[in-house]
């Protein structure tokens, strides 16, 4: 290749990864065991890990293939997998990430969907499995293929929808009740966690409102806190930013009744009567059965 055609590619290069990687002011480093930080966003493209995404949104899914063949398995997608949008592979050892482009970004906010969130997560499992990509790895990083450490593929532009993913997924797709089979929430990664931590945090506070009628700011610091001790159980804890993004979404799922604090007391009420009805009934059957045991007992004696 001429110098003139290598400059053309490395500047098409430059241009699909400029309107594939939205970050303003990302975390990059040349070194993660040294450390990740916040720089502006050319001076991060200079580095040879970048943030993946922006705080607060996904449109990149990325999944990391720690095998010699990594490229290989990627590209042979036929009737396994959706081709990647860019393989950037570690020419020393061949391991690589392969990376999609969505065609519109999971919102990670306190105001986003949380079906969307976890349909993101459960297709990016699908192509963790296709790929048999590390299970560990959180997302957070990438490889920066503009960097001259790494090799990059660009395979197409085209972007891609979950359901389209999910299709060409086929039985890589994770079944549906998938995060329930994670026993540990240390062993959540990626979007996962965020899932993972509404949904438990989300359970955890409804039982926990019967304390705080009358009280929503109580309610709201005790929600906090309780997503915080549950976050830094993860291997690796998502952001302080979605952390507090998931604890505001809660407390306000739960606060955006204006009769909540009637509505929770007469349905505590009728689960506890339900309770007593249902305690009642079997009280009445074992006594019912004694009495029965006796009668035959003294029939017997006669």
């Amino acid at each position: 290749m001429t110098t003139s055609a290598a400059e053309d590619a490395t500047a098409t290069t430059g241009e699909q990864w400029e309107q594939m990687w939205l970050p303003l002011f990302p975390y990059s480093t040349n070194d993660l065991a040294a450390g990740i930080y916040r720089r502006p966003r050319p001076i991060a493209l200079g580095h040879r890990y970048i943030e993946t995404n922006p705080a607060g949104m996904s449109n990149l899914l990325v999944v990391d293939v720690d095998h010699p063949d990594a490229a290989l398995r990627a590209l042979s997608s036929v009737g396994s997998h959706p081709l990647p949008n860019a393989i950037v592979s570690n020419p020393r050892n061949g391991h690589a990430h392969a990376i999609w482009t969505l065609a519109e970004a999971v919102t990670r906010t306190e105001y986003a969907r949380r079906k969307p969130l976890a349909y993101a997560a459960a297709v990016t499992e699908g192509l963790r499995r296709a790929l048999d990509g590390d299970k560990a790895y959180s997302g957070l990083m990438t490889k920066n293929p503009l960097h001259d450490s790494w090799e990059a593929e660009w395979l197409h532009t085209n972007t891609w929808d979950l359901a389209q993913l999910e299709e060409e997924l086929g039985d890589h797709m994770p079944p549906p009740r998938w995060r329930e089979g994670t026993k540990r929430r240390g062993e959540v990664v990626g979007l996962g966690r965020n899932c993972s931590l509404f949904e438990s945090a989300r359970h955890w506070a409804y039982r926990a409102l019967r304390h705080h009628f009358g009280d929503p700011e109580g309610l709201a610091s005790a929600i906090h806190a309780e997503v915080n001790a549950r976050n830094v159980e993860f291997s690796e804890p998502l952001p302080a930013s979605e952390a507090r993004a998931i604890a505001a979404s809660i407390h306000r799922w739960i606060t955006m009744w204006a009769d909540g604090e009637a509505v929770y007391g007469a349905t505590f009420v009728a689960i506890q009567s339900a309770r007593g009805r249902k305690g009642g009934r079997k009280s009445a059957e074992t006594r019912q059965a004694r009495v029965a045991a006796r009668a035959a007992a003294i029939l017997g004696e006669s």
